[in-house]
C-alpha cells in the first residue's frame, strides 16, 4: 500500500491519533493528547500538516502544542468552527484541561490533501458535528467520528443531528468499495461492506 496509516491511540477517552505516511512525509489527524507519543511516531518524518475530523476536544486537545513544536498548519471544516469555542468548557466536564486550537486554513467537501505521493479526499459528513470530515484514499477511509465498529457518533451534542449523520453514511461511505477499510476515531478498525452488514444504527 502507498499509504501507511499509523494508529496512535491516547488520553483518557481512548483517541485514535493517525499518521498518515507516504514517502517520507506525514500527517497527523486527530491529535487529542500526548504530544511526546505522537511526536515519537514522527521520529525521521517531515510533516506536513495537522487535520482535525471534527472539532470536540478529544480529538484537538494537542494540536496547539504541536503546531508549535512542529510549525506546521492545521486544518478542519469551518462548520465545526463555532465548538471551538466550546473545547476548554467541554473537557473541563471530563475534568481535563486543553487548550483552544487556532485553525489555519479550512477544507471543503471534495478537496484533496498531499501526503508524499498520495492524495486525500476529504468527504464532509455532519450529524457528530456540523463541520465533521472523512479522510478517503483508495481502500482506506479515517472516519473520525461518523461510523465506528457496530456503531456511529453520537448526536446528542451542539450541532449533531441523527439525520444528518445516517444521510452522511448512506450517501459518503456505504457507496465507496465494501473492502474500504474505515479507520474511527476510537475503538477497532472496520470495513464498509461490515459496516453495511451488520451496523444496526445506520442500514443501507
Amino acid at each position: 500500500m502507498d499509504l501507511d496509516v499509523r494508529t496512535v491511540t491516547v488520553g483518557p477517552l481512548m483517541t485514535n491519533c493517525y499518521v498518515l505516511v507516504s514517502a517520507g512525509e506525514a500527517l497527523v489527524v486527530d491529535p487529542g493528547w500526548e504530544v511526546e507519543k505522537i511526536l515519537a511516531e514522527l521520529s525521521g518524518l517531515r510533516v506536513v500538516g495537522i487535520v482535525a475530523t471534527h472539532a470536540h476536544f478529544d480529538h484537538v486537545g494537542a494540536v496547539e502544542e504541536l503546531k508549535e513544536r512542529l510549525g506546521v498548519e492545521f486544518l478542519m471544516h469551518r462548520a465545526d468552527v463555532p465548538l471551538l469555542d466550546y473545547v476548554e468548557e467541554f473537557a473541563s466536564r471530563f475534568g481535563l484541561r486543553v487548550r483552544r486550537p487556532k485553525p489555519d486554513r479550512f477544507v471543503e467537501d471534495d478537496d484533496e490533501l498531499r501526503v508524499g505521493d498520495v492524495k486525500l479526499r476529504v468527504l464532509h459528513t455532519p450529524g457528530h458535528s456540523p463541520g465533521s470530515i472523512c479522510l478517503h484514499h483508495d481502500l482506506v477511509l479515517l472516519s473520525g467520528d461518523t461510523l465506528f465498529n457496530g456503531s456511529v457518533g453520537r448526536t446528542d451534542f451542539v450541532g449533531g443531528s441523527f439525520e444528518q449523520l445516517e444521510l452522511s453514511i448512506k450517501t459518503k461511505i456505504y457507496t465507496l468499495d465494501d473492502a474500504t477499510i474505515v479507520y474511527p476515531g476510537h475503538g477497532p478498525i472496520t470495513t464498509v461492506g461490515t459496516e453495511k452488514a451488520f451496523n444496526p444504527f445506520v442500514r443501507p
